[in-house]
């Protein structure tokens, strides 16, 4: 009895984390516009309002999961849950540029800490039978998180200003902080190895050059910083083969068909649909001429079908081969994606809210049995690690699905204002980023099933 007190307290607190660290990376796009007038800033300068946190969080998020193994999973969540509120309330505050881009990227690191124990928090305490439920439920808080981000943001900043999105995610921080008081016991499996820092900055700096490259794309400073970022990866991989005690463990990828391909095919999914809403906004305001508020509310049937039936698709795959359930996911999502790239000036709105549906459908039915099968894949002193690698898999596919869409705007419309004499150009390049996606997701599904039967190859 006690054993499943504690476990709602787990639940509970992964949850709100979820939530509130997505909810922070979704609603602060909104209020952009309001930070630049008040600062008097570019364009380009701006976009850093996100991307910093972005950066940080990614290249905080192995090694953050990797001292969570080593020292304790609650005591590193809980550290970042401290870091995560005390800088998003410095953000608030923030008079100057300079600082909000300073306390960015300590809210960065702090959502690294979390967002790479948190999962791995819930696996350790719950049982294999129960752990695709629990973690159904961590998903639909992430998928809340970025449905009402924008909805939320938007009438904070509308009514309050910009610095009320970060108050109301200071509140959220603070509760988070306090319910996590509640949660006994702590998980460090790995306590007798020791912290690989070389490897962790080697690392960074491969994480960071390969993401700037991307922000710069499709210019050839772009294309070089990836390649350099490439040439670290590889720096990194052959140190952490040579090390004893690796920061990130690559053998946990040889010979684990299922941990491989399920980080693979998470890749793949996310940036074959994360760039669906950007598409989608710009094709609703320009073609169908919506306001903001109206693209928005039907853009919101994707994240909320998500929410919805997250949580019973993770349960489903307690019962049921995760790689059946993600895999007819990532068929479902392949369709949608299809059908996206037959998009003309004639589709009805109505349409467009059906395939949403359709895709937020699919999505769900892939996201949480793919986490499972991950968590189910490793031995428990790998679950942070494991943990931080699906918060990677998704930040990257994020930013390469968005660097799809810049990159065929770039060659199909060229650095213009898109107005009505660009319209079918416009068009063609929804089109052809829809096309693309949808190959990358039809190499998913096959990266999905390849990654064979997870119950059958582990004990844990």
């Amino acid at each position: 009895m006690e054993e499943n007190h504690n476990n709602q307290f787990i639940l509970i607190v992964a949850s709100l984390a979820s939530f509130i660290t997505a909810f922070m990376g979704s609603s602060i796009n909104i209020a952009l516009p309001a930070i630049g007038n008040e600062f008097n800033i570019d364009a380009v300068l701006l976009s850093w309002v996100s991307t910093s946190y972005l950066l940080a969080a990614a290249i905080s998020l192995v090694p953050t999961g990797r001292l969570a193994d080593l020292y304790g999973r609650k005591k590193i969540f809980a550290y970042g849950i401290v870091i995560f509120t005390i800088a998003t309330l410095i953000s608030a505050i923030s008079n100057s540029i300079s600082l909000l881009m300073v306390s960015r990227v300590l809210t960065g690191i702090g959502v690294g800490m979390v967002f790479g124990t948190s999962v791995a928090i819930v696996t350790s305490a719950f049982p294999l039978s129960e752990r695709g439920k629990a973690i159904g439920f961590t998903v639909s808080a992430v998928y809340l998180g970025l449905s009402m981000g924008p909805f939320i943001g938007g009438i904070l900043t509308q009514n309050f200003g910009w610095r009320s999105i970060f108050v109301a995610s200071v509140l959220m921080g603070v509760v988070t902080t306090f319910v996590t008081s509640f949660i006994k016991g702590e998980w460090a499996e790995a306590r007798n190895e020791r912290m690989d820092y070389v490897g962790t900055v080697i690392y960074a700096l491969s994480l960071s050059m390969a993401i700037y490259g991307f922000s710069l794309l499709p210019s050839i400073q772009g294309a070089g910083f990836i390649l350099g970022g490439i040439l670290f990866i590889l720096i990194f991989v052959y140190w952490e083969i040579r090390f004893d005690s690796p920061m990130l463990n690559v053998r946990i990828f040889r010979n684990n068909r299922g941990f491989t391909f399920s980080n693979l095919a998470a890749l793949i999914h996310y940036s074959a649909t994360f760039g669906i809403t950007f598409l989608l906004s710009l094709y609703l305001q320009y073609i169908k001429d919506l306001g903001p508020q109206k693209a928005g509310a039907i853009l919101l049937a994707q994240p909320l079908v998500m929410a919805i039936f997250s949580p019973f698709a993770g349960r489903l795959s307690d019962r049921i081969e995760p790689r059946i359930i993600a895999t007819t996911g990532m068929s479902i999502t392949f369709l949608g994606l299809l059908i996206f790239s037959f998009l003309n000036q004639e589709t009805s709105l109505i349409f467009i809210i059906l395939n949403c549906i359709l895709v937020g459908f699919g999505y769900a039915l892939f996201s949480s049995p793919n986490m499972n099968s991950i968590m189910s894949c490793v031995e428990k002193r790998f679950y942070g690690i494991a943990s931080a690698m699906v918060g990677t898999m998704r930040l990257i596919g994020q930013m390469s699905s968005m660097a799809i869409a810049m990159v065929v705007f770039a060659i199909i419309i060229g650095r213009v204002e898109i107005t009505p004499q660009y319209y079918p150009n416009f068009l063609s390049a929804v089109k052809i980023a829809f096309t693309i996606f949808t190959a990358l997701s039809f190499v998913g599904i096959f990266a999905s099933y390849y990654r064979g039967n997870i119950r059958k190859n582990t004990n844990h």
